[in-house]
């Protein structure tokens, strides 16, 4: 072939593929090579009601369903040291582990209602996880009302637990829900009565409010609240100096704020945000898990979604995952939101500075 002929051969052959790649890198948005690309389907999508938010959520974000077929999935829990989350199916006892590239597994079962105490009839399992400094499973356990600790190392699960509290003045527990530590490794935690046998009919029931308490490292526990109808999702601000507490209640979609004392007290109750009027049949979702990060920000999940507030609370977006959504997890160190919504786990990427 002569050396002209060559030349225009190349020019056709080359000249599509440079203009494709000459189009991908001057189009705002365009997927380049070195771009990862989702292997998960995506959904939903993101509200962005202050540029803030940008700083946050980046503009190409997208929601990804990473697991689905959950009665109602909840209290998501990222370990860092073996890059995987846990997290609850309440109705079915089960805690659940989820890896990239492993997908779903069952990693605890029975969960949270178990043959150890008598559940007075619930058949719950349990709700919101966390890890202490010892990497230590610790699991709000709706059937048996108390919080715990799985008597097991991480890596090698099994369903045996010690109690770490169960009772307040002699009086058990609803069926504690969410928890968070506060600076002195004390346990903050509401106690709804979601998972006491036959709700909303409940009979069972030994404490007549729905409260937010702590413990202490002996195992007392002390209330704090008894004043909002249906507590649940909790978190304190980065500097400890700030409680949220979620209100599930369908006829006050609202987020309390404290002022933390010194010796770990609350006072000054107030409203932090009310989205009363944002539930609905489109936007479906009560005030119930929330994480905060280490800007202030909080992301808590309620009416169409995941809602995000500045400190002042402030919204400046909302997460619209399309179902009703329980709770959120930070993780791979922090990069991206870890989500409970309904039947589905799903994740979004943030930015990371």
């Amino acid at each position: 072939m002569c050396e002209s002929r060559m030349k225009k051969l190349l020019i056709v052959v080359l000249l599509p593929i440079l203009s494709l790649i000459h189009a991908c890198a001057t189009t705002p948005g365009a997927i380049m090579p070195d771009q990862p690309v989702s292997i998960y389907p995506t959904t939903g999508s993101v509200e962005r009601l202050d540029s803030i938010i940008d700083k946050l959520i980046p503009t190409t974000a997208k929601i990804e369903i990473l697991a689905d077929g959950f009665s109602w999935a909840e209290g998501p829990l990222w370990v860092e040291k073996g890059q995987y989350l846990l997290f609850s199916d309440v109705p079915k006892n089960i805690v659940y582990k989820w890896k990239d590239g492993e997908g779903k597994s069952v990693y605890l079962q029975p969960s949270g209602d178990t043959s150890e105490v008598d559940s007075g009839g619930s058949t719950e399992g349990a709700n919101g996880l966390l890890l202490d400094d010892n990497d230590q499973l610790i699991l709000c356990q709706h059937g048996d009302r108390r919080l715990a600790v799985m008597d097991a190392p991480l890596d090698n699960p099994r369903p045996q637990f010690n109690t770490i509290t169960d009772n307040w003045q002699n009086k058990r527990f609803n069926s504690p829900n969410d928890a968070a530590f506060y600076k002195n490794g004390e346990i903050y935690f509401t106690d709804p009565p979601y998972g006491l046998a036959n709700y909303p009919n409940v009979i069972n029931r030994q404490i007549a409010f729905n409260g937010v308490y702590k413990v202490d490292h002996s195992g007392h526990a002390t209330m704090l609240v008894d004043d909002i109808i249906r507590p649940n999702g909790i978190a304190f601000s980065p500097d400890y100096k700030t409680l949220y507490i979620a209100n599930s209640e369908e006829r006050r979609v609202v987020w309390f704020v404290y002022d933390v004392t010194d010796d770990g007290l609350l006072r000054n109750k107030r409203i932090f945000f009310d989205a009363t009027a944002q539930l609905s049949a489109k936007n479906k979702g009560l005030a119930d898990g929330m994480k905060v990060n280490q800007q202030g920000y909080i992301f808590a999940t309620g009416p169409g979604g995941v809602l995000v507030f500045s400190p002042q609370g402030k919204h400046l977006g909302t997460v619209r995952t399309g179902q009703a959504t329980a709770n959120v997890a930070f993780g791979n160190n922090g990069q991206y939101l870890y989500m409970t919504a309904s039947r589905y786990l799903m994740r979004i990427k943030l930015v990371n500075e």
